[in-house]
Protein backbone atom coordinates (compact mmCIF):
# COMPACT_ATOMS: atom_id res chain seq x y z
CA UNK A 1 0.00 0.00 0.00
CA UNK A 2 1.64 3.29 -0.84
CA UNK A 3 2.03 5.62 1.86
CA UNK A 4 0.28 9.49 0.79
CA UNK A 5 2.64 12.21 0.12
CA UNK A 6 2.33 15.23 1.80
CA UNK A 7 4.37 18.60 1.37
CA UNK A 8 5.03 21.66 3.50
CA UNK A 9 3.90 25.00 1.59
CA UNK A 10 7.45 25.43 0.44
CA UNK A 11 8.18 22.48 -0.73
CA UNK A 12 4.88 22.38 -2.36
CA UNK A 13 5.46 25.63 -4.17
CA UNK A 14 9.20 24.90 -5.09
CA UNK A 15 8.04 21.81 -6.59
CA UNK A 16 5.30 23.45 -8.68
CA UNK A 17 7.80 25.85 -9.56
CA UNK A 18 10.06 23.29 -11.37
CA UNK A 19 6.52 21.60 -13.41
CA UNK A 20 6.27 18.36 -10.92
CA UNK A 21 3.80 16.62 -11.97
CA UNK A 22 3.23 14.95 -8.76
CA UNK A 23 2.91 18.01 -7.13
CA UNK A 24 0.20 19.50 -9.31
CA UNK A 25 -1.78 16.19 -8.83
CA UNK A 26 -1.34 16.59 -4.90
CA UNK A 27 -2.60 20.24 -5.24
CA UNK A 28 -5.81 19.14 -7.21
CA UNK A 29 -6.08 16.19 -4.77
CA UNK A 30 -5.79 18.67 -1.61
CA UNK A 31 -7.45 22.07 -2.56
CA UNK A 32 -10.00 21.27 -5.89
CA UNK A 33 -13.32 21.02 -3.67
CA UNK A 34 -12.40 24.63 -1.46
CA UNK A 35 -12.13 26.27 -4.68
CA UNK A 36 -15.39 24.97 -6.31
CA UNK A 37 -16.60 25.64 -3.30
CA UNK A 38 -15.50 29.40 -4.11
CA UNK A 39 -16.61 28.91 -7.68
CA UNK A 40 -19.79 27.75 -6.67
CA UNK A 41 -20.86 30.80 -4.48
CA UNK A 42 -20.53 32.90 -7.49
CA UNK A 43 -21.36 30.36 -10.55
CA UNK A 44 -24.81 28.55 -9.58
CA UNK A 45 -24.57 26.08 -12.73
CA UNK A 46 -22.73 23.37 -11.89
CA UNK A 47 -21.19 22.62 -15.25
CA UNK A 48 -19.86 26.31 -15.88
CA UNK A 49 -18.52 26.11 -12.45
CA UNK A 50 -16.34 22.58 -13.23
CA UNK A 51 -15.33 24.41 -16.57
CA UNK A 52 -13.72 27.50 -14.15
CA UNK A 53 -12.38 24.93 -11.92
CA UNK A 54 -10.05 23.35 -15.09
CA UNK A 55 -9.47 27.02 -16.01
CA UNK A 56 -8.43 28.10 -12.41
CA UNK A 57 -6.06 25.27 -12.15
CA UNK A 58 -4.86 25.61 -15.87
CA UNK A 59 -3.94 29.25 -14.60
CA UNK A 60 -2.30 28.00 -11.43
CA UNK A 61 0.48 25.88 -13.65
CA UNK A 62 1.07 28.55 -15.93
CA UNK A 63 1.61 31.29 -13.71
CA UNK A 64 2.67 29.76 -10.46
CA UNK A 65 6.28 31.29 -11.85
CA UNK A 66 4.43 34.77 -10.57
CA UNK A 67 3.46 33.62 -7.44
CA UNK A 68 5.45 34.68 -4.16
CA UNK A 69 5.35 33.76 -0.71
CA UNK A 70 6.04 36.87 0.36
CA UNK A 71 2.69 37.97 -1.04
CA UNK A 72 0.93 35.56 0.94
CA UNK A 73 0.15 31.76 0.82
CA UNK A 74 -0.46 29.80 -2.12
CA UNK A 75 -4.27 28.82 -0.47
CA UNK A 76 -5.11 32.34 -0.58
CA UNK A 77 -3.35 33.10 -4.45
CA UNK A 78 -5.52 30.37 -5.51
CA UNK A 79 -8.71 31.28 -4.07
CA UNK A 80 -8.37 35.14 -5.17
CA UNK A 81 -7.72 33.47 -8.75
CA UNK A 82 -10.35 30.88 -8.00
CA UNK A 83 -12.49 34.04 -7.01
CA UNK A 84 -11.49 36.41 -10.00
CA UNK A 85 -11.64 33.69 -12.94
CA UNK A 86 -15.84 32.80 -11.47
CA UNK A 87 -16.95 36.88 -11.63
CA UNK A 88 -14.81 36.57 -14.96
CA UNK A 89 -17.04 34.30 -16.13
CA UNK A 90 -20.25 35.43 -15.03
CA UNK A 91 -19.65 38.71 -16.67
CA UNK A 92 -18.43 37.27 -19.55
CA UNK A 93 -21.47 35.01 -20.59
CA UNK A 94 -23.76 37.64 -19.67
CA UNK A 95 -25.49 36.12 -16.71
CA UNK A 96 -25.03 38.56 -14.13
CA UNK A 97 -28.75 39.55 -14.49
CA UNK A 98 -29.83 36.31 -15.48
CA UNK A 99 -29.52 35.01 -11.98
CA UNK A 100 -32.35 35.18 -9.69
CA UNK A 101 -31.32 38.34 -7.32
CA UNK A 102 -33.22 38.16 -3.98
CA UNK A 103 -33.54 41.04 -1.47
CA UNK A 104 -33.03 41.46 2.08
CA UNK A 105 -33.09 38.24 4.63
CA UNK A 106 -34.05 36.11 1.40
CA UNK A 107 -30.69 37.05 -0.05
CA UNK A 108 -28.80 36.23 3.20
CA UNK A 109 -31.01 33.09 3.80
CA UNK A 110 -29.60 31.75 0.61
CA UNK A 111 -26.20 32.62 1.09
CA UNK A 112 -25.92 30.87 4.09
CA UNK A 113 -28.18 28.08 2.91
CA UNK A 114 -25.50 27.53 -0.06
CA UNK A 115 -22.52 27.70 2.68
CA UNK A 116 -24.08 24.15 4.33
CA UNK A 117 -23.80 22.28 1.08
CA UNK A 118 -20.50 23.72 -0.16
CA UNK A 119 -17.40 22.33 1.24
CA UNK A 120 -15.95 24.87 3.70
CA UNK A 121 -13.64 27.89 2.68
CA UNK A 122 -13.31 29.41 5.94
CA UNK A 123 -10.06 28.88 7.06
CA UNK A 124 -9.41 32.71 7.62
CA UNK A 125 -12.93 32.70 9.39
CA UNK A 126 -15.17 35.05 6.52
CA UNK A 127 -18.47 33.32 7.05
CA UNK A 128 -18.57 33.68 11.13
CA UNK A 129 -17.47 37.46 10.64
CA UNK A 130 -19.74 37.92 7.37
CA UNK A 131 -22.68 36.30 9.94
CA UNK A 132 -21.54 38.69 12.82
CA UNK A 133 -22.91 41.48 10.47
CA UNK A 134 -26.30 43.33 10.70
CA UNK A 135 -28.67 41.34 7.43
CA UNK A 136 -28.45 44.21 5.63
CA UNK A 137 -24.80 44.63 5.29
CA UNK A 138 -24.21 40.87 5.05
CA UNK A 139 -26.47 41.27 2.02
CA UNK A 140 -24.48 44.10 0.35
CA UNK A 141 -21.13 42.37 1.56
CA UNK A 142 -22.27 38.82 -0.21
CA UNK A 143 -23.34 40.73 -2.98
CA UNK A 144 -20.37 42.48 -3.68
CA UNK A 145 -17.83 40.00 -2.41
CA UNK A 146 -19.36 36.84 -3.67
CA UNK A 147 -21.08 37.98 -6.60
CA UNK A 148 -18.56 40.69 -7.69
CA UNK A 149 -21.54 43.29 -7.87
CA UNK A 150 -20.57 47.16 -8.24
CA UNK A 151 -21.94 49.62 -5.58
CA UNK A 152 -24.19 50.45 -8.43
CA UNK A 153 -25.39 47.09 -9.27
CA UNK A 154 -26.56 46.30 -5.91
CA UNK A 155 -28.10 49.73 -5.64
CA UNK A 156 -30.05 48.71 -8.78
CA UNK A 157 -30.74 45.10 -7.60
CA UNK A 158 -31.67 45.80 -4.27
CA UNK A 159 -33.76 48.92 -5.81
CA UNK A 160 -31.88 51.41 -2.78
CA UNK A 161 -29.97 54.54 -3.16
CA UNK A 162 -26.14 54.13 -4.14
CA UNK A 163 -25.42 56.50 -0.84
CA UNK A 164 -27.15 54.29 1.29
CA UNK A 165 -25.19 51.16 -0.61
CA UNK A 166 -22.26 53.15 -0.05
CA UNK A 167 -22.51 53.82 3.79
CA UNK A 168 -23.45 49.66 4.45
CA UNK A 169 -20.74 48.76 2.81
CA UNK A 170 -18.78 51.54 4.40
CA UNK A 171 -20.47 50.33 8.20
CA UNK A 172 -19.74 47.06 7.18
CA UNK A 173 -16.05 46.94 6.35
CA UNK A 174 -15.50 48.63 9.69
CA UNK A 175 -17.83 45.82 11.43
CA UNK A 176 -15.67 43.58 9.88
CA UNK A 177 -11.93 45.33 10.93
CA UNK A 178 -13.53 45.42 14.15
CA UNK A 179 -14.07 41.39 14.27
CA UNK A 180 -10.63 40.48 12.56
CA UNK A 181 -8.92 42.91 15.16
CA UNK A 182 -10.61 41.60 18.04
CA UNK A 183 -10.16 37.84 17.03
Amino acid sequence: MATALTYSEEELVLLLKQQSQDAFNYLYKNYAGVLYGVIRKVVTDEQTAQDVLQDVFVKVWNNIGQYSTEKGRIYTWMINIARNAAIDKLRSKGEIMKSKIQTGEDAVYNVQKGMKTEQATDTIGLKEAVAALKPEHQTIVSLAYFKGFTMDEIARTLEIPLGTVKTRMRAAMQSLREYYNSN
